[in-house]
């Protein structure tokens, strides 16, 4: 395999959530009329993005205090549409590496699980279940920890994404404990009936609501594995680097992955992207995301701390930017919606951004729209001088190879 490539690492950012403007099918998910990065500019009357205004973000869409400059040869801009069936951070996450997802992960935010399967739960673990409704993690605690702590139950409850949580006090229910019953929870949540994309174990610790904590360093994610072969596992079979940044290690369930970060905050995710954008020196992948734009904006229908947020960004690119090398590539995206000022609180089905910058290019511009996230992955594929294999998605975008 020849080893010159036009770009040895190549970073791919994703602000968790950031869509910007409905997809042509979104009355199927009943999600006309949203915009994830244009209500949330306005929502702060103009939003100050100067970096990624400089490399075309204007030309994407009418996005209040961002300018169109369509002068920007070191970046190439475009909208992303969405080919498979769903609208969560899995599915947006494996098509951008070339898998295409035809029957979408389910959701159980306004309803709950049904209680077959919570039936099943309590039989197979011997342990009560409590709760089963949509909270966050924090609250539930102070309206349930007690209860859970004095009988020994699993707090059960689901989110805006296709997820089943349990929390336990480790007092009452050792982490062990815990994640077998939530390896028993991943089994039954295999069914195609339910099918839900993660199963997280929440073990906390304190022995009232008032001083409740969760451990976040024995949380331990129960996901699927992709149902396909993709670009990190071309990559990886190949001997280039496939360096995880935040949850995309979990995305993954680790398969393709060479090395791992855990973040919990989007400053956390830019600090070790920017590190090993200095200080690491090897080829391949650097895959990055940022979740907070998503748990603690969109979900949350906090459209101006949504905005703030945008804002945060991008100042950190204006810190990565002046960092990279000709032989840098970065690309900044996003794997749906979750448009702060819109009904619910469920992610939105919506178009992406995508800007990639490299201090190579001299004839940056506007691309216009592509049919999916893929083909972010097969423009990893092509520098690399790699194949898709068969079942994969995704046409190179051409213009990121030229001199």
């Amino acid at each position: 395999m020849d080893n010159k490539y036009k770009f040895d690492r190549i970073f791919v950012i994703v602000a968790d959530s950031l869509g910007i403007g409905e997809e042509p099918d979104a009355a199927k998910f009943d999600d006309v009329g949203s915009n994830t990065f244009a209500h949330a500019a306005e929502s702060v009357n103009g939003i100050k993005c100067p970096n990624m205004e400089a490399m075309g973000l204007g030309e994407l869409d009418d996005i209040k205090g961002v300018k169109v400059d369509s002068n920007h040869p070191n970046s190439y801009s475009a909208r992303l549409r969405e080919a498979s069936n769903g609208k969560d951070t899995m599915t947006g996450h494996w098509e951008m590496m070339g898998i295409l997802t035809l029957k979408p992960f389910k959701t159980f935010t306004d309803t709950g699980f049904p209680k077959e399967l919570i039936d099943e739960l309590e039989e197979k673990t011997g342990r009560k279940v409590i709760g089963n409704y949509s909270s966050s993690g924090t609250e539930i605690l102070k309206v349930l920890g007690e209860e859970q702590t004095r009988d020994g139950s699993l707090i059960v409850y689901t989110s805006a994404d296709s997820v089943l949580q349990i929390a336990a006090n480790e007092s009452v229910i050792p982490v062990p404990e815990l994640y077998r019953c939530c390896e028993i929870a991943r089994e039954i949540c295999m069914k195609s009936e339910y099918l839900v994309g993660r199963v997280i174990a929440r073990p906390f610790v304190g022995t009232n609501k008032d001083n409740f904590k969760r451990d976040g360093a024995s949380r331990h994610d129960y996901t699927i594995s992709p149902t396909g072969i993709s670009v990190m596992d071309i990559l990886k079979e190949n001997g280039l680097t496939v360096s995880a940044i935040g949850k995309i290690n979990d995305i993954f369930n680790g398969v393709g992955v060479t090395r791992t970060i855990h973040t919990a905050t989007n400053e956390e995710g830019m600090d070790e992207a920017i590190r090993q954008l200095k200080e690491d020196d090897y080829k391949g992948l650097c895959f990055v995301n940022l979740v907070e734009f998503d748990s603690e904006y969109g979900h949350r229908r906090n459209a101006v701390g949504y905005a703030r947020c945008i804002e945060a960004f991008d100042k950190r690119v204006g810190e990565f930017i002046p960092n990279m090398k000709p032989t840098d590539l970065l690309i900044i995206t996003a794997d749906h919606g979750n448009d702060p000022t819109f009904k619910g609180t469920d992610h939105t089905r919506e178009k992406v951004p995508f800007l990639a910058y490299s201090p190579c290019f001299k004839e940056g511009k506007f691309l216009g729209e592509y049919p999916s996230f893929a083909c972010i992955g097969a423009s990893i594929l092509k520098n690399f001088h790699l194949n898709k294999k068969e079942g994969m998605i995704g046409e190179e975008i051409s213009e990121l190879q030229k001199d």
